[in-house]
This record gives C-alpha cells, structure tokens and sequence, in this order.
C-alpha cells in the first residue's frame, strides 16, 4: 500500500451524463477532489468521447489519465469500481501515446493545426465525392483516389472510426499508422495501407473549389481545404493507465479475435 500514496491526491471530471454525475458525487465524498494542475491523476468518468476530450485538454502535462466507463462506449475506459482507488491507480500501466499534428490549408491559403489522438479524416462535404492526391514522404504513391474520403488513424484509434470503414487494427505499441480510405470509388479494390509512424503524408484535394473537403482531427474540424498534412508529433505525450489484464494493447490484441 505504500506505492498507493503515490496517488493521494486524485482530481476527478465526469461528463454531463446522469451516470457519471452521479459517479463524480459518489467518488469525490469518499476521496476528496484535488485540483486538476497539482493532481498525481486524473479520473475520468465517461465514455471515450470524454476521455479524448480529457487527453486533449491534459496533453503534455505529464499527469496520467485514468478512465472509468460511465458512458456508452468505453473502450478507451477501466470498468466503474468505487473501491481502493488509490491503490487501482498505483497497479495500472501506464501507455505513453503520441497524437498525429495535422496542418491544413484551405481554400483562401491560410493554415491551420490540429493534434488528432484517434485519427484524421477528410470527408467530402457535397454530393459530389472528394478527388484526392496521395504522397508519402513527398513520393506520390496515389495520383487519384475518388472516394467519400480518407483517413490515418493512430493504434489507439485503429479501433475506431478505421475499424468500421475496414481499416486494419494495429496493435498498440506497433510504430504504424493506417491509411484507409472511406467507400472508395476508383480504385474500388483499394484498401489502404500501413505505414511507418515516421512517415509525412500530404494528401492534395484535386479540383477542391468543385469537390469541397473538409479535415478533421478528432474533434476539430476545418472546411475547404486544398491539401491536408498529417505527421506523428513526437513532442506530445499523452500518458493514459490502465488496470493489469485490460491495457490498450490487450484490448486491441482481443478485437482482433472478435467476430
């Protein structure tokens, strides 16, 4: 129980969901609520979409992140226990994840950045489908992909958004990224492909003023954009914790097998 003092002073943020409201009352009578700048942890009560919003807002703080599904999805979460706390959280591994930096330009020739945990996508925002431009590492590997869009996708978001469009899933520590496209048209067979972590894309929106596109990482999205950069950012970490049995790599190992 020594190593448990370790995480005496645990803050705690909950999404507005009834569930983790009531969580967030329950868990702060019985262990108080540090604040947020000088906890040893954050608790995070929820589903994924507030755990990503909770590894974006803490990114590069050093403090770890430790999720307890209270919401509808939770496979970025630890199952809700109310019990021995400080010593779950001296017990979890902790998974050091680096985001993906977008950097898009638009239709006016102004930039803009975005960090992206789970993935960046680029979607058509008409009727009409995107007419996309693919290099790697400033080598055109796909001079025309016709499709509703594309994405790259980290492993920690391999199961998601990339999982339902047929993406493959990378295990957690693999230094890989995933392309995949979204309902491609021409080439219909083409499926995407893995590449290094280390690797730049830039994906160009050809007669992008006709076939509007827009980028999003994560949560943040950007309209009208020409061309689209995506790259892994090595200076931010994100450091998330896990109970002994359920990490990441675990989790994505086991839905790998899922049928």
């Amino acid at each position: 129980m020594a190593e448990a003092k370790k995480f005496k002073r645990i803050a705690f943020v909950a999404s507005e969901a009834p569930e983790a409201q009531r969580a967030l009352e329950v868990l702060t009578a019985r262990y108080g609520n540090a604040p947020l700048k000088s906890a040893d942890a954050i608790v995070a009560l929820g589903g994924d979409g507030l755990m990503l919003q909770t590894l974006h807002r803490f990114m590069n703080s050093q403090i770890p992140i430790y999720g307890m599904n209270r919401g509808s999805v939770g496979f970025l979460m630890n199952e809700y226990c109310e019990d021995d706390l400080p010593a779950r959280l001296a017990n979890a591994e902790i998974n050091l994840l680096h985001p993906l930096k977008m950097t898009a330009r638009n239709l006016a020739d102004e930039t803009q950045s975005a960090l992206a945990i789970n993935e960046v996508s680029l979607f058509r925002q008409t009727h009409q489908a995107a007419k996309l431009r693919i290099a790697i590492d400033g080598t055109v590997r796909m001079e025309e992909l016709i499709a509703d869009g594309v994405l790259v996708a980290t492993p920690a978001g391999s199961t998601a958004y990339n999982l339902s469009v047929h993406g493959p899933i990378l295990p957690i520590n693999a230094p890989l990224l995933a392309l995949t496209p979204i309902s491609p048209f021409r080439p219909r067979r083409w499926r995407g492909a893995i590449l290094s972590n280390r690797a730049k894309i830039l994906i160009e929106v050809l007669e992008p003023t006709k076939r509007l596109v827009s980028a999003v990482a994560d949560h943040t999205e950007f309209r009208d954009v020409a061309a689209v950069s995506v790259a892994e950012d090595t200076e931010s970490d994100l450091l998330m914790m896990f109970d002994p049995g359920h990490a990441l790599d675990e989790r994505i190992l086991n839905e790998q097998f899922r049928y």
